[in-house]
């Protein structure tokens, strides 16, 4: 299977993976966002160390059902051969009703097809007001 864009990237394609991966991200489908990454891809996310696309689905629909209305904004910061680096904010709210705006960084590795096999994320987390949301 083979996900283009394809490296090496160049700022085009580069764009077009962060695009690819925001619209994947939003529409909170584990199975599709979880189909981007390689079968034994490894991730660190915040403090968790994931390895493996069964893995990368668990978490994603347990991140999913506690963080409800999730929407996220990335940008392209940085590529170089078969690595993207991206800054994102995404903003969510718990089950109290509490908004979160998440802010961080990735950096992604790619195969030969296009597959991410290493991810790895910063994300911080900061209460927000209802009325101060960016991301609608």
């Amino acid at each position: 299977m083979t996900r283009p864009p394809l490296p090496p990237f160049t700022d085009e394609s580069a764009r077009a993976k962060v695009q690819a991966a925001e619209d994947a991200w939003n529409s909170r489908d584990p199975e599709r966002v979880a189909l981007a990454y390689t079968e034994d891809s490894v991730w660190r996310n915040r403090d968790r160390f994931l390895t493996g696309r069964a893995e990368i689905r668990a978490f994603l629909a347990d991140k999913w059902e506690r963080e409800l209305d999730y929407r996220l904004c990335k940008e392209l910061w940085a590529h170089t051969g078969n690595r993207i680096s991206v800054r994102f904010e995404y903003e969510w709210h718990d089950a109290s009703g509490q908004w979160w705006r998440s802010h961080g960084n990735e950096q992604w590795e790619f195969d030969d097809d296009g597959l991410m096999r290493r991810r790895e994320a910063s994300i911080n987390d900061v209460p927000i007001a209802a009325e101060n949301r960016r991301i609608l």
